[in-house]
């Protein structure tokens, strides 16, 4: 009999997974896909090119203990992700910095412009553009409305599929303008990429005597949510550990929860380079958001052969093949959550973590680090 059963074998189900086997526990992994990994799955593609095939994913964090628990199962390549921006005829880094003003303005307005910029807000800092177009300075209100158009607005409606109003500010205030010359996209302490790509490193930490892994099966084909919880027709003494969607784990009761997907175009080139950089942000024109060039991520060398994706955003379409990527977070959103979350509450033994069962954005590092920390909290108890 096992101790726990965890729904999902991404960040965090396996993390939780390994950590619990750790700790003496038995535990059993439900997976959906043919795979372990989630959405951090990366495979080599017909062409032979090591793709994420569910978008790119680079680890960066600044928690040193995330850090040197997933360097257990991987080394590190080291690589420093920088993005460009292409708005038009206009390519500048982004997020935007004293570099991205010299792409764009003359030098000597771009000169003017910096020492504006660090005479009002400090060299280093990330200023929300929205910070900025409130500034009683016309320079740095115009500067301001240059990122809002070219970086910022277009983009977002097409990731969001709103109006820039409509979105919640917390996403909204992950587009700054760094005053800082320091191109690099993230400036975690620790960052880089699995060397040998993450379902390695996955297939390392799930490789414990105490983990049962079965894939493609569905968690409803052995779990039923009754009075109790039920696993192979028995009360389930254990814990569960549920990190898919809520709503479809009650089948949708109350409604579906409102979600971004994606879908990813791949296209193989005939060249060694398709880009400059492994991301390109299309901020302007382009029904795509951003093209993505593994081999660039991956650090992988291969002569006359390149493989890109073409990412678009669109509503998720509950009850199909569609994955749920990113939650729509607004007040409407949140109380429809609350429903689902005060029924999940009706089982003692049912837990929740990750992006889609608390209906969050999270980053790979605090997926981790939260699983860490529940794995804590569970082991402590009697």
């Amino acid at each position: 009999m096992f101790d726990y059963i965890i729904v999902g074998s991404g960040f965090a189900g396996s993390v939780c997974a390994r950590s619990l086997a750790d700790a003496g526990k038995r535990v059993l992994v439900l997976e959906r896909r043919p795979h372990i990994g989630g959405n951090a799955y990366d495979c080599t593609d017909e062409n032979g090119i090591l793709i994420h095939k569910y978008g790119p994913h680079i680890f960066h964090t600044n928690e040193k203990r995330v850090y040197e628990y997933l360097s257990r199962f991987t080394e590190w390549r080291k690589y420093d992700h920088e993005v460009l921006a292409k708005a038009g005829e206009l390519e500048f880094p982004v997020p935007f910095n004293l570099n991205s003003l010299y792409k764009v303005f003359s030098a000597k307005k771009a000169e003017m412009l910096e020492k504006k910029l660090i005479s009002a807000y400090g060299p280093q800092k990330k200023v929300p553009i929205g910070e900025m177009r409130e500034s009683t300075d016309d320079d740095i209100r115009e500067l301001a409305e240059f990122v809002y158009n070219n970086v910022f607005l277009h983009y977002t409606m097409k990731q969001w599929g709103q109006k820039p109003e409509e979105i919640d500010p917390a996403t909204t205030a992950r587009v700054p303008v760094f005053i800082s010359r320091d191109n690099r996209y993230f400036q975690d302490e620790y960052q880089g990429m699995p060397l040998y790509g993450y379902t390695p490193m996955f297939e390392r930490m799930l490789d414990h005597k105490n983990i049962t892994v079965k894939c493609s099966v569905n968690a409803d084909a052995y779990l039923k949510f009754e009075d109790k919880i039920i696993f192979e027709n028995e009360i389930f003494e254990g814990k569960v550990i549920y990190t898919g969607a809520l709503d479809e784990l009650f089948g949708y009761c109350y409604g579906a929860l409102p979600y971004r997907t994606l879908d990813f175009g791949f296209e193989h080139h005939d060249v060694t380079y398709y880009q400059s950089h492994g991301t390109v942000n299309y901020t302007v024109d382009e029904p795509y958001t951003r093209i993505t060039e593994y081999k660039y991520l991956t650090g992988q060398e291969m002569e006359g052969s390149t493989t890109i994706m073409k990412e678009f955003s669109r509503s998720y379409r509950p009850e199909t093949e569609d994955i749920p990527y990113y939650a729509i977070i607004n007040d409407e959103n949140n109380s429809l959550y609350q429903k689902y979350l005060s029924k999940a509450k009706e089982y003692e033994n049912l837990l929740l973590l990750g992006r889609l069962a608390e209906y969050k954005y999270y980053n790979m590092d605090k997926i981790v680090s939260l699983a860490l920390q529940l794995c804590d909290t569970l082991t402590e108890e009697k």
